[in-house]
């Protein structure tokens, strides 16, 4: 029986230890080679952070890279300078993914409530589209909590909607912004309707009083032929005409009059 099978002058077993020896070796060399490599990357990231973030509104945004993963934190002034950061990092080659932590903060800007600042982004939503035909077409709705703007109902199209995000992210006191706005169908006979509506209910004796306020106190949302009404007139007599008019308009299917009288209670008809 063969007791110790030779391989020149190495026994088997010096053969299997140097083997595993060797392994070992190279496997460390590896794993030395690639944490110098993926450090290397993270170095690379940086200094394309932080190019990429050289502007005063970014000064209080603090960034840490580990494994091409960038971790954002500190403070922005308002919440559109925090998804810019986001984009700006996300932009950047070899980022492997990003956390975004920072926080909105005025800074010495005058605390507003909850209440004041939905009022103000709802004003500024409802005015900044004056001039370009669309106002009367847009429902959009704001509600703020504990400093997050909800942005809700309808947008005559995706620039509507685009303007009404933008107008939140840039107002201060805002610290997030969800979207739940609805853009309306594209269609020629849905325009035809809209604009059918507008000269029924605004032409109308008891209802032109409206159309002296620029934002369209009186907004009309149409969605393959039925029509909604929003808004707020000032007696029950004119919802009421407003109604009735938009229900005479060739090609409409079917109205629902949710406009509010001021003063009263909300109620959906």
């Amino acid at each position: 029986m063969i007791r110790n099978l030779r391989l020149g002058f190495v026994s088997v077993p010096k053969l299997s230890a140097a083997l595993v020896l060797a392994s070992a070796l190279s496997l460390g060399a590896f794993v030395s080679a690639q944490a110098q490599a993926s450090s290397a990357n993270d170095d690379n990231i940086k200094a394309q952070v932080m190019k990429a973030l050289n502007k005063k509104e970014f000064s209080g945004v603090q960034t840490s890279i580990s494994n091409g993963v960038v971790d954002l934190t500190g403070t922005v002034k308002l919440f559109a300078y925090k998804e810019e950061v986001d984009k700006r990092v996300h932009r950047i080659k070899d980022v492997a993914a990003v956390r975004n932590d920072i926080e909105v903060d005025a800074g010495g800007e005058q605390p507003i409530s909850d209440q004041q600042l939905q009022e103000k982004l709802a004003k500024k939503i409802t005015y900044d589209r004056v001039g370009y035909g669309t106002t009367a077409f847009n429902a959009i709705t704001v509600n703020v909590q504990n400093g997050v703007a909800t942005l809700g109902g309808t947008a005559y199209g995706p620039v509507d909607k685009d303007w009404a995000i933008s107008d939140a992210s840039y107002m201060p006191g805002v610290k997030d912004v969800i979207d739940d706005i609805s853009v309306d169908p594209v269609s020629p006979m849905d325009d035809q309707i809209r604009r059918a509506v507008y000269r029924a209910v605004y032409g109308f004796p008891s209802l032109n009083k409206y159309a002296i306020d620029p934002a369209q106190p009186i907004r009309i949302s149409v969605q393959n032929g039925h029509v909604t009404l929003y808004g707020v007139v000032l007696s029950k007599g004119d919802k009421d005409v407003a109604g009735i008019r938009a229900n005479g308009v060739p090609g409409v299917f079917s109205v629902k009059n949710d406009l509010q009288i001021a003063g009263q209670p909300s109620e959906n008809k």
